[in-house]
């Protein structure tokens, strides 16, 4: 999929056109900065996996209950709902780079901690040290890729970076619970750790962003306040990610008790059906940054995307679908998921005003962390109702209103391309 990237600029040093651009290979310094800010969205969601996939065995290590660990998740995702945003001013104030590792630093010395000691009230400390560690990433990432990626490759660059995380989350279990097994806990929570401090250490060696996309940044957009940011068109995209990440929680989260207790199908059935709809989202992934990269239609793209899915769940909901039939109607919800996301970076980005990628990408992000909490406790009072059905209904009203947003963000002109 990158081969087919392009550099902006002839041997001749003049500026070639976008058909030129998707039929070069990418320049060294484009490439290297995307390997090292998608090897960081891979850290940020292999932390997210760290606590869910060694509760039982901190469980037992700490000697306290399921509360007091979930205790801990929960810290985790109010700390960095809470600190994303004002993180993305800070990313705009003193720079990205020295924000994204510190965030590493601090995230990796936080899993690691955990592995010196069997205090419960250390886990609290660190749970909340990565939680603040873990709001860095979407702004910083942001923010590195817009100054650092070229105009006719930057849906690309978005979708690889979101398939790194995807990566991340898919990789944890395995790894987390076969260093475990081989060496104990301690090993797998230094791990942690560790891959976090690697990847700094890439951060700290990749040259800033070229001069060139730099010095497109005017003066003026550091002193930009909080009331011009706020605009109509950036909190709307914050309730675009809320309602994504409301519509993503009921598939993800709930798709298998609500598959076996509404479809009536077997735990291997439902099971299949959910690793459908991730494996086959980060293949939507890569496409959906090809599209991207070919449209300025960027909010109709997503429109279309969850309308389709709208109409998929929808049969899930309503359809006495086979289970063959579940697992396709739900690896094909979690393709076109997939296909929206570089589509949905792009809509955000063309919303920041120059020099303010970090404090827009911060904000609207904070609705994926609104979602994360609301959502696990409407779709799980909706199963004790014993209404399983009503999980994909209720995700198909979140994907029609999402697809109205997208609509209405499509409305709003282009921001002026960087000279």
């Amino acid at each position: 999929m990158l081969a087919n990237w392009a550099d902006v600029f002839d041997n001749k040093g003049l500026m070639v056109t976008d058909t030129q651009q998707r039929t070069r290979l990418p320049p060294a310094d484009e490439l290297q900065t995307l390997a090292v800010v998608s090897s960081a969205h891979l850290v940020s969601h292999f932390h997210l996996m760290v606590l869910p996939v060694l509760m039982v065995l901190l469980k037992e290590r700490m000697n306290v209950g399921f509360f007091e660990l979930g205790l801990a998740v929960t810290t985790f995702n109010v700390v960095s709902g809470l600190t994303q945003a004002p993180m993305g001013f800070l990313v705009d104030r003193i720079g990205p780079r020295l924000v994204l590792i510190a965030g590493l630093l601090l995230g990796g010395f936080a899993f690691a901690s955990v592995a010196l000691t069997d205090s419960y009230a250390w886990l609290i400390v660190a749970a909340f040290l990565a939680g603040l560690a873990n709001c860095v990433y979407h702004p910083a990432d942001y923010a590195i890729l817009s100054d650092g990626i070229s105009e006719g490759r930057i849906g690309r660059a978005f979708s690889v970076h979101t398939f790194a995380g995807f990566v991340g989350g898919a990789v944890a279990p395995p790894i987390l619970l076969g260093l475990t097994a081989a060496a104990g806990l301690g090993s797998s929570l230094l791990a942690a750790g560790a891959i976090a401090w690697a990847v700094a250490a890439g951060v700290f060696l990749t040259p800033a962003a070229p001069q060139r996309r730099q010095a497109a940044r005017p003066a003026a957009a550091a002193k930009e306040q909080i009331a011009d940011i706020l605009t109509p068109t950036v909190l709307g995209l914050a309730l675009f990610f809320t309602l994504l990440a409301l519509s993503h929680a009921a598939m993800y989260s709930f798709s298998i008790p609500a598959l076996m207790a509404g479809h009536g199908v077997s735990s291997g059935f439902a099971t299949a059906a959910l690793t459908a709809y991730l494996a086959v989202s980060a293949v939507g992934v890569l496409v959906g940054g090809q599209l991207a990269d070919r449209t300025e239609r960027h909010g109709l793209l997503a429109a279309g995307g969850f309308g389709l899915s709208a109409l998929i769940a929808l049969a899930i909901a309503v359809a006495p679908l086979p289970a063959p039939a579940l697992v396709v109607a739900m690896g094909l919800t979690g393709f076109l998921f997939g296909i929206i996301q570089p589509s949905r970076d792009m809509l955000v980005r063309k919303a920041a005003p120059p020099g303010a990628a970090g404090r827009v990408f911060g904000i609207v992000s904070t609705g994926f962390n609104v979602g994360g909490i609301v959502g696990p406790l409407l779709f799980g009072w909706l199963m004790d109702l014993g209404a399983p059905r009503a999980i994909f209904g209720v995700a198909v009203a979140f994907m029609a209103v999402t697809t109205v947003l997208a609509l209405l963000e499509e409305r709003h002109p282009r921001r002026p391309t960087k000279a």
